[in-house]
């Protein structure tokens, strides 16, 4: 927070506990009921910034510390607060006495929490341990940072051993080691002041335009992406190039790593990235891939962020493994956020591009972006190339009996589809807005960025952001 920005709400609240215990212990073991909460400025901007105190009853969820919460809460909304919550603690609280309740079940915090969503940007930062009511307030967030000893779980080892579940060490119930790699987790921080300075840059992105930062040397953009299709490459540095320098933030890494998630800046301009990663399952675009993407285009639309795809990938993941997984229902989702999407999209294909899991990629056409491009030797075609020869000339194929005349025949007419699928042919037929030198992208994108401005987005009825 900045200095002497802070204004706290409720400092005096002390745990509903005055039935068994004595005011002055109260007073001395309970401040503020356990949770800190109230406004304040970080890097200028106003925000709010709660926190849950575990060095009071353990960090529990107490009868004063939810009706500030409901306080909070309806300020945040009145003034449009981008917020800041430290969710560590052991969920709902058993023992206070000071009010009658028979299931709690009325209490309104998590109503008015998860009513935020998509209205108000919330970040939340779990160090240590966070069960129950606390991980339900983590959950709704809309981004969680969380340091590698955090364990997150909806029920702690008291509620598993009371469910007959057995008994399960604290560390154990959500790890990092589970929590990152499903994806519950966006950003996994080593230390809590780590998480402190990740949540401070990812708040940023949400306040909007700053000064341009560095850029890197564009020309090492034409040295990123091999030529060659069958040859991964890593494409963060292909983001981290095209962004402003430092600027790069990525979401879920461990999550569904052939898809990309970041935030970044370009030319001062925050923006989202999504980006099909090769080193993984060749950038097919998976069931889970889908839902992390379809995911992260409702928060950029949400919050005003305008997104930019780079696409490589030879499709759909398909196969009967791959509908094992509600490939159908999943991979539509991408096509339903991508249209749905009201702020700018620019697509940049820098390889392949085949198939339907290319047009989920640019938002279900290559005309549905604001400026669809393409790298010199990228290829485009609805489905991988040497597949569609193989089916297209099935017949064909099996009447020749030797096999590697055969193939020899599958080659040959790869070839030639090769030739007619290169993204220049694709521009002569106006499928695509241009064919460019890589070292253009980022001028072309900034500037594309700035002509759309607030014009390019249609505001729409408050809707939330999906918690997957």
């Amino acid at each position: 927070m900045d200095p002497g920005s802070f204004v706290e709400y409720g400092r005096f609240a002390i745990a509903a506990q005055r039935g068994r215990r004595e005011l002055a212990d109260l007073i001395e073991r309970t401040p503020a009921d356990g949770l800190v909460a109230g406004t304040a400025r970080v890097g200028g901007s106003p925000c709010a910034v709660l926190s849950y105190d575990y060095t009071v009853l353990a960090g529990t969820q107490g009868v004063l510390g939810h009706r500030k919460k409901d306080r909070l809460f309806e300020l945040i909304e009145r003034m449009r607060l981008p917020t800041v919550f430290f969710a560590e603690g052991g969920g709902g609280r058993p023992g206070d006495t000071d009010h009658p309740v028979v299931s709690a079940l009325d209490v309104r915090a998590f109503a008015l929490w998860a009513g935020l969503s998509g209205l108000v940007p919330r970040i939340a930062v779990v160090k240590g341990r966070c069960f129950a009511g606390n991980a339900v307030i983590a959950g709704c967030s809309d981004l969680i940072v969380a340091t590698e000893d955090a364990s997150i779980g909806m029920g702690g080892p008291a509620m598993i051993a009371g469910g007959g579940l057995g008994d399960v060490d604290p560390d154990a119930v959500g790890p990092i080691a589970m929590q990152a790699p499903n994806g519950v987790v966006d950003v996994v921080a080593a230390d809590e002041a780590e998480a402190v300075a990740v949540a401070k840059r990812l708040l940023g992105y949400f306040q909007g335009a700053t000064e341009p930062g560095a850029a890197p040397d564009q020309a090492r953009m034409r040295s990123l992406v091999p030529e060659r299709e069958r040859r991964a490459y890593r494409v963060a540095p292909v983001i981290e190039t095209l962004a402003d320098e430092g600027s790069v933030t990525f979401l879920r890494d461990r999550f569904a790593p052939e898809m990309v998630t970041a935030l970044a800046r370009l030319e001062g301009r925050p923006v989202g990235v999504i980006a099909n990663n090769t080193y993984v399952m060749a950038g097919a675009v998976t069931a889970a891939a889908s839902d992390k993407a379809a995911r992260f285009l409702q928060l950029c639309d949400a919050f005003g962020i305008p997104v930019v795809s780079l696409v490589d990938t030879p499709g759909y993941m398909v196969g009967p493994d791959a509908e094992a997984e509600a490939l159908v229902r999943r991979a539509s989702r991408l096509l339903v956020a991508g249209a749905a999407l009201s702020v700018p999209l620019v697509a940049v294909v820098l390889r392949r591009g085949y198939g339907l899991g290319a047009q989920a990629m640019v938002g279900g056409s290559l005309h549905e972006p604001l400026l669809t491009v393409a790298w010199p030797s990228a290829h485009l075609g609805p489905m991988g190339l040497e597949g569609a020869v193989r089916l297209g000339l099935r017949k064909e194929l099996e009447a020749i009996a030797d096999e590697e005349a055969r193939e020899q025949r599958v080659r040959d007419v790869t070839a030639a589809a090769q030739e007619n699928a290169k993204a220049l042919n694709a521009a002569q037929l106006f499928e695509l807005d241009d064919v460019i030198d890589p070292a253009e992208t980022r001028a072309l994108i900034a500037a594309t960025l700035a002509a759309a401005g607030e014009r390019g987005r249609t505001r729409r009825p408050h809707r939330f952001v999906d918690t997957w």
